[in-house]
């Protein structure tokens, strides 16, 4: 198995379908091909995933050993965390249910190789 430099992010604010699509964008890309991707995006989503690239990328140098521009993701996972449950009143003694949703967040990098033929 190859080394892999590992990130990840739990119990963040945001629902899990929201940042997937955020995600999504950047799949199977380099690492500088995503930073400039989620620096231009407008999302919630993207400012969180940008910071847990950025230390996924340090992981990689300083504890690995590996070169920044051979980077690329493996892996971007984005799981459902614990949901909050809350309730507001409503007309009638009815109570509405108000979920706020979490989600764990993982970025999985790795060297990329060139194959010499």
């Amino acid at each position: 198995m190859k080394t892999q430099a590992i990130a990840q992010l739990k119990l963040q604010r945001i629902s899990a379908q929201k940042a997937r699509l955020v995600a999504d964008l950047i799949r199977y890309k380099t690492s500088s091909e995503a930073l400039s991707i989620w620096k231009n995006s407008n999302k919630k989503a993207a400012r969180l995933l940008l910071k847990l690239l950025q230390s996924a990328i340090a992981n990689a140098v300083n504890n690995k050993g590996m070169n920044v521009d051979k980077l690329f993701l493996v892996e971007v996972l984005i799981n459902e965390g614990p949901t909050l449950k809350r309730f507001q009143p409503r007309a009638q003694g009815r109570a509405y249910s108000i979920f706020k949703r979490t989600s764990h967040m993982i970025i999985k990098l790795e060297e990329q190789v060139v194959e010499a033929k």
